[in-house]
């Protein structure tokens, strides 16, 4: 007979944490938050002490009492809820619903679900931390203060359904400001000289560098002319060579940021893709045999590097039996700690190292493999000896000018063997050079200039602006995917080409803010009031006092703005269509899948319709229609006849408008992530690289 009620978030949880318990423990879950602040409300009385008004969550009410009934049942209830602020203010909403005895050890922690840690966990509960309360609960009312009271405005002033949040406001000023570099660069020319030469018989490439020792930068053509002129039958002698031996360290185990970044990078996925599949593994998979469902990865959401003894001891039995004793550290590596950081668990990284990608696979999704694969490997990889290269470095001089080559070559590839962490310009390791000695006379093939014009700065990929939130010290690591999520419902930004761009809406909403509240989109502000966050749950700052601190200044802006702000209208962007219903101009209207058209004369005529982007290419299957652009149910763009769907031919990648030469079948344009782009036909092998 059960004796014992655990209440974990959820049924995946449950499920594999009753497994490692046994038939005295009945484990339940609460399906995530059961109670919060009222939707209809501000649900905070600023004259008593921010004291919240928490209600349950409509739809939770059969959940709450389900628990309460299996709750009288028992002797004892444990609260298993996640690692961190979110998680204890969950077991503190429970154990206050509940009527549980606060001062009794209710709490039980786990970093990683699996039969050890489970079973060790509950040798050593503890008391709710208030601490992590007051301050998950400090951040929610400071949210819900900043969201419920210049919402509102906003929908006075320019638009209902809008709303304005303490980090989306940041994280939208951030792609705005982006853009304004953007718009404002000014390119500046520059050349580069290219040098092909020959020695022995292996040909390489040196560039211009200067003149002697001095560096110089080329900014016209006629200063490259002056170069060429000089360099007329001149020989090419070396006159330095350089040779180092360079370690190359791994990259420290992920943290919930660089996971996002990386499962970006190297497997396309969204920043909440990821979290939703790391929130999978973590809770448990049926890997079959004796393990039965079992969590594969350690909490994944931690702003720490760190690595438990235990699981770098294994990574050295694993690496010495695989790869051999010269393969693993003679003692653990100092990782850098961010000043950000909260430590508050390990890094993410798989509960066994001996649990290998390709013994679990048939047990696992397609991406649910490849990110436990991209886990494992970064793990065992920042447990493994350094890298050594050797590098090259060769000064060549002809009539005064130098040129430069530089190369390496891994003498010993190390943690290399296991993997290298991938960067947002996708550059590549140097090739070695050929054998080059001081004095020689190389063969000159040919000399190449080049005109270049300075690029601006890219706009923000997924990738880089949670690099950015995270290094300006905004969010924490589980805010970022809801945030990101947010400002693209709200129609502030969109994705073009995985990168984003300010909407007309998302710059009039920051323009407001800029005006009456700057403190607001102030960087340093936002990451000053993380810091009071960490603050109040190290217990150091009274969680009411920083709300106090914050709310009489902004209190007093939300009144100005109320008097001084003025009514923006926004006008619908008339298109070149006219709907055929009624006659009148079709208008481009922003939605939650993005733009469409929509009729002028709403309400009384709702005509809408997809916005076609044609390709310029006829449909191959039916010759009469036309290939548009047109996005699937999770925006991945594809292409199709507009004739559908009298004719069904789709493709995912972009016909393009001429016959293969070889067998006058369709040519598509091929995206590779190495190779770039190509166009291939889609009947036979030919193949060609496409225009840059």
């Amino acid at each position: 007979m059960a004796d014992t009620l655990v209440i974990v978030e959820s049924p995946a949880k449950a499920k594999t944490i009753g497994k490692y318990l046994g038939s005295k423990y009945i484990v339940k879950a609460s399906m995530g938050h059961v109670r919060d602040l009222p939707k209809s409300q501000m649900g905070v009385d600023f004259k008593h002490g921010f004291e919240p008004k928490y209600i349950t969550i409509r739809g939770k009410g059969d959940v709450l009492k389900g628990l309460k009934d299996a709750a009288k049942k028992v002797k004892k209830v444990y609260l298993a809820a996640d690692p961190d602020r979110e998680g204890e203010a969950i077991a503190w909403h429970l154990a206050q619903y509940l009527g549980l005895d606060t001062n009794q050890p209710l709490r039980v922690v786990f970093n990683e679900i699996t039969k050890d840690a489970i079973k060790e966990a509950f040798k050593h509960p503890r008391h709710i931390n208030m601490n992590l309360v007051n301050a998950q609960q400090a951040r929610r009312i400071l949210d819900r203060v900043v969201g419920y009271s210049i919402s509102p405005l906003f929908w006075k002033k320019v638009r209902k359904g809008l709303s304005a949040g303490r980090v989306q406001s940041v994280t939208v000023k951030l792609i705005i400001d982006r853009e304004r570099e953007i718009q404002q660069f000014e390119p500046e020319e520059y050349w580069t000289i290219s040098s092909q030469l020959v020695s022995g018989k292996k040909g390489f490439e040196a560039k211009f560098y200067g003149y002697g020792e001095e560096k110089v930068e080329l900014h016209s053509e006629e200063e490259v002319k002056q170069v060429l002129e000089r360099l007329k039958d001149q020989p090419f002698v070396v006159q330095k060579v350089t040779k180092r031996e360079r370690k190359r360290n791994p990259a420290a185990p992920f943290i919930t940021s660089s996971l996002q970044q990386e499962a970006a990078r190297k497997l396309n996925f969204r920043t909440a893709k990821t979290m939703r599949i790391a929130q999978e593994l973590y809770e448990g998979i049926d890997v079959g045999g004796k393990d039965g469902a079992v969590g594969l990865i350690t909490y994944m959401r931690t702003d720490s590097t760190r690595v438990s003894a235990t699981a770098q001891n294994e990574a050295k039995e694993y690496i010495l039996e695989k790869y051999g004793a010269e393969y693993v550290l003679s003692e653990p590596r100092a990782q850098a700690k961010n000043e950000n950081a909260q430590d508050a668990h390990e890094a993410i990284r798989p509960t066994s190292v001996f649990r290998t990608p390709d013994e679990i696979k048939q047990y696992l999704s397609r991406d649910q493999l490849r990110l436990y694969r991209l886990i494992w490997e970064r793990f065992l990889a920042s447990q493994m000896s350094s890298a050594v290269l050797d590098t090259m470095s060769v000064d060549i001089e002809a009539g005064g000018v130098t040129f430069r080559a530089t190369g390496s070559k891994v003498k010993f590839p190390g943690f290399m063997k296991v993997y290298i962490e991938g960067s947002d310009d996708g550059s590549e390791e140097e090739s070695f050079l050929p054998p080059i000695e001081e004095g020689q006379t190389l063969e000159l093939v040919e000399l190449q200039p080049n005109q270049h014009f300075t690029q601006p700065p890219p706009r923000y990929t997924e990738a880089r602006l949670v690099k950015t939130l995270e290094e300006k010290g905004i969010g924490r690591p589980s805010t970022y995917a809801p945030t990101l999520e947010t400002v693209q419902k709200r129609g502030y930004v969109a994705l073009e080409e995985k990168r984003f761009v300010p909407t007309e809406l998302g710059e009039i909403i920051i323009s407001l803010m800029e005006e009456f509240f700057p403190e607001i989109l102030d960087v340093e502000f936002t990451a000053h009031m993380e810091s009071d966050l960490d603050h109040i749950e190290d217990g150091i700052r009274n969680w009411v006092e920083v709300l106090d601190a914050f709310y009489d200044d902004f209190a007093k802006r939300v009144e100005v703005a109320e008097e001084e702000m003025k009514e923006v209208e926004l006008k619908d962007e008339e298109s070149d269509e006219v709907c055929e219903l009624c006659g009148k101009v079709m208008v481009y209207k922003l939605g939650r899948f993005g733009k469409f058209l929509a009729c002028s004369g709403f309400p009384e005529c709702r005509n809408t319709k997809p916005i076609v982007k044609e390709i310029g290419v006829k449909c191959p299957q039916c010759e009469t229609g036309e290939i548009i652009e047109r996005k699937s149910k999770k925006s991945r763009i594809f292409y199709g006849c507009n004739q559908y769907p009298e004719c069904e031919f789709v493709s995912w990648d972009k016909p393009i408008a001429r016959p293969c030469p070889k067998c006058s079948h369709m040519l598509v344009e091929k995206k590779r992530k190495k190779q770039g782009v190509s166009v291939v036909c889609t009947s036979c092998d030919y193949q060609e690289e496409a225009d840059s």
